[in-house]
């Protein structure tokens, strides 16, 4: 008998893949939350209940990597995939900070992005 997954896979993006990414999360046997911005997610009352975030980089307003400095300052360290169109050396430094497990270039191969989960949440 398998047991209902634990924790909230939550997926920041202000456009299309957004759904698409759910769609492959919740195919997966997840929990997840979608937000179309990271002020969206900031304000969630339950980001405490975040297993993961997967997020775009750039958004508008405030990117993927604002949000994870603004998570990390509020006592926040969600193991956290950011996916993006644009793949910077920066960017890639980021794969250092606190939390941050993979950056994926988009279009998001799901073997990869399925690959990315396993390691965080192991298998539902």
């Amino acid at each position: 008998m398998r047991t209902a997954p634990v924790g909230i896979i939550a997926i920041v993006d202000d456009d299309a893949i957004r759904a698409a990414t759910g769609s492959l999360i919740r195919s997966l046997g997840w929990h997840v939350c979608l937000f179309d911005s990271a002020i969206a997610f900031l304000r969630w009352p339950d980001i405490a209940q975040t297993a993961c975030l997967i997020s775009d980089v750039r958004m508008p307003h405030m990117s993927g990597v604002e949000m994870h400095n603004r998570l990390l300052q509020l006592g926040h360290t969600l193991p956290t995939i950011f996916i993006t169109a644009f793949p910077t050396p920066g960017l890639n430094a980021k794969l250092k900070a606190p939390g941050v497990i993979a950056i994926l270039e988009k279009p998001v191969d799901a073997a990869a992005m399925e690959d990315c989960i396993a390691r965080v949440m192991g298998t539902p």
